[in-house]
């Protein structure tokens, strides 16, 4: 499933490519893609006609477009929360395997593609492609805050200005399960998945089954500080894999087809280990638990020199040593 930095890779390019245009044309195949809007495909697409696209946003993993009646003048450049009050969003989950594609009206359509919006300025359109069909496309009322009534429940990202780090430690310093299981929990703090988890977890130095009551609050602090590291790292490359296509490139040039592009957890030597972790030393061992069906992370002991990571951030204490090789399938 797509990360916060992938998905925040598809939102700018959605701001680059989407924002300011009206909605001229809408067309939805079957009824899946459209399943989390009640009212039905028919009132999703008579909705649509006509709005215009004043800024695409994002909590954690959800992305949307706002959308304000025809004629309203978006920010394509600007900071999505500089933009008016919407009427209403397109909330779009991307799912397992979801994919936003910015094409030519006149390309031949993908062959799992479900939904394609096309514009009054005649110029490219967006589609949504999905092979598993986990994702899908729904609208939903703002709420006070801008946020879509449907994701209320969803907690801020270490991004947003909205998020309170304080807040999020008290959180986690009161719940007795496992310190991963809350890193997971986006009713707590939004966008970390699996692979940032276990590699935040690394770089603090802490393991994903300690009972996250029992760590201390500079700890906790050191811990969220390191996601929002290594998150920043991988939008900095663009996602673990990108996902926004433009005519079969990103809009910024970088190859479609890359991989991994952030190599979350690999030095160019390949997997390392710090020298000094306090856990056993194993020529294989497992590191994280699995959290809720999740499979953990597998560190190998291939190289036993320390590095350092540097700090998170003014006065935050450091993890030591260096990555591991998280061994998940992309």
């Amino acid at each position: 499933m797509p990360e916060l930095p992938e998905v925040e890779t598809v939102r700018r390019g959605l701001a680059e490519h989407v924002v300011g245009r009206c909605i001229a044309s809408v067309s939805v195949s079957g009824s899946r893609v459209v399943r989390r809007h009640l009212a039905g495909a028919d009132d999703l697409v008579a909705r649509l006609i006509g709005a215009s696209v004043l800024a695409a946003r994002r909590r954690g993993k959800y992305l949307w477009l706002d959308l304000g009646p025809a004629g309203t003048s978006g920010e394509p450049a600007g900071d999505p929360g500089e933009v008016g009050e919407p009427a209403y969003a397109l909330l779009v989950h991307l799912g397992m395997s979801g994919q936003l594609l910015v094409q030519p009206s006149l390309a031949p359509p993908e062959k799992h593609l479900h939904a394609r919006l096309g514009f009054s300025d005649g110029g490219p359109e967006l589609r949504f492609v999905d092979q598993r069909t986990f994702g899908g496309m729904a609208l939903s009322d703002a709420g006070p805050d801008g946020i879509p009534e449907a994701i209320a429940h969803i907690a801020p990202d270490p991004f947003e200005p909205a998020f309170d780090l304080d807040r999020v430690v008290a959180r986690l310093k009161a719940r007795r399960s496992a310190i991963k299981r809350g890193l997971l929990d986006q009713t707590v703090v939004s966008g970390i998945g699996n692979i940032y988890a276990d590699e935040a977890l690394w770089r603090a130095g802490i393991h994903g089954e300690r009972e996250s009551a029992a760590l201390t609050r500079p700890a906790l602090r050191r811990l969220l500080c390191h996601a929002r590291e290594v998150m920043e790292e991988a939008l900095g490359q663009g996602g673990t894999p990108p996902l926004l296509r433009h005519g079969g490139r990103f809009p910024d040039g970088v190859s479609a087809d890359s991989q991994n592009a952030n190599d979350l957890g690999r030095d160019a030597g390949g997997p390392r280990a710090r020298s000094s972790s306090g856990i056993e030393p194993a020529p294989i061992r497992r590191l994280l638990a699995g959290c809720g069906g999740r499979p953990g992370a597998w560190l190998a002991y291939e190289n036993t020199e320390g590095a350092s990571l540097g700090a998170c951030s003014a006065g935050e204490p450091q993890g030591r040593g260096n990555r591991i090789d998280t061994g998940l399938g992309q």
